[in-house]
Formats: structure tokens, sequence, C-alpha cells
């Protein structure tokens, strides 16, 4: 399998925008939704925090998951960010062609 879906978090959508913009940008990314108004209850440092974020929800080339690992920690303001990878199985053919041929 060769492409790939991306979850991140981020603390705002200016931010969350700021990053898929960037990365859409770089051609790291085909496309990047967003999806607002998520509320994330997480451990961090042994405290527990209950924080809105956005969630943002990225389409790739697994290739290029190394690159995209690497603008996310340079982009974000989080000390960790969010940035796991799975993988598409299966899909429209356009679809996935659109994903590929809109990244490098």
């Amino acid at each position: 399998m060769r492409h790939i879906i991306i979850f991140s978090t981020a603390p705002s959508e200016k931010e969350a925008a700021r990053i898929a913009k960037a990365l859409v940008g770089k051609k790291l990314v085909a496309c990047v939704n967003m999806v607002p108004k998520l509320r994330s209850i997480y451990r961090w440092k042994g405290k527990i925090f209950d924080e809105p974020e956005v969630l943002m929800i990225m389409k790739s080339q697994k290739k290029l998951f190394g690159q995209i690992k690497k603008e996310l920690k340079k982009l974000h303001s989080y000390e960790c960010p969010e940035s796991i990878a799975m993988d598409i199985a299966d899909g429209l053919p356009d679809y996935l062609k659109w994903i590929y041929d809109s990244t490098r």
C-alpha cells in the first residue's frame, strides 16, 4: 500500500490551517480535513488535561511520511505533536491517483 491517512491535532483552527496550507503547499499531503471542536482528555507530564483541539486528517503517500513528521514537528506549537499514519487499504482509483498526483 502506498497511500496513507495521517492524524494530528492542533490547539486551534488557526494553527491547523497554517499547518495544512504549509503541508499542501509543499506537496507533502494532497488534502487536510479539519474537524473543529474536538475535545481531548490526555495525560502529559504526569497531569491530566481536558482541552479543545482541532483534528487534522491528511492524505498522502507512505514514502513521504518521514518528511511529513519532520515538518509537523517544525510547524507545530506542541512539544510532542500527534503524528500517526494508517494505510489506506482501498479506495476509488481516481481518488487514489489524485492523492498520488498531488504529492511528490
